[in-house]
């Protein structure tokens, strides 16, 4: 199993166009991409990203081609206009959420 973890915060002011884009077109298109969503946890407070957000692909090949496949690229940029601090990282899975 491998991870991909994702982290960002929102854009202010972008919250109901962040929201709406997670639900009509980020899940779904990650989903049909082949990333299965496990976790997501939103932030109230703290010093540490405002989202944190993981999903699994069976193996590494996958996981490179979703990465490097136009119809992620396009989810990718529309994100970006709803949040900053994006990172992600690529890691062997292993149970509960990872850092």
């Amino acid at each position: 199993m491998i991870k991909l973890l994702l982290t960002w915060d929102i854009k202010p002011g972008q919250d109901q166009e962040y929201f709406e884009f997670m639900v009509r077109e980020f899940a779904p298109g990650i989903t049909r991409l082949g990333l299965t969503p496990t976790e997501a946890w939103f932030a109230v407070y703290g010093e540490c990203p405002q989202i944190l957000m993981e999903g699994i692909t069976d193996d590494l090949e996958t996981m490179r081609k979703l990465l490097a496949s136009e119809d992620w690229t396009t989810l990718y940029d529309k994100l970006l206009k709803y949040v900053d601090n994006y990172e992600q990282k690529v890691v062997r899975g292993s149970p509960g959420f990872q850092l």
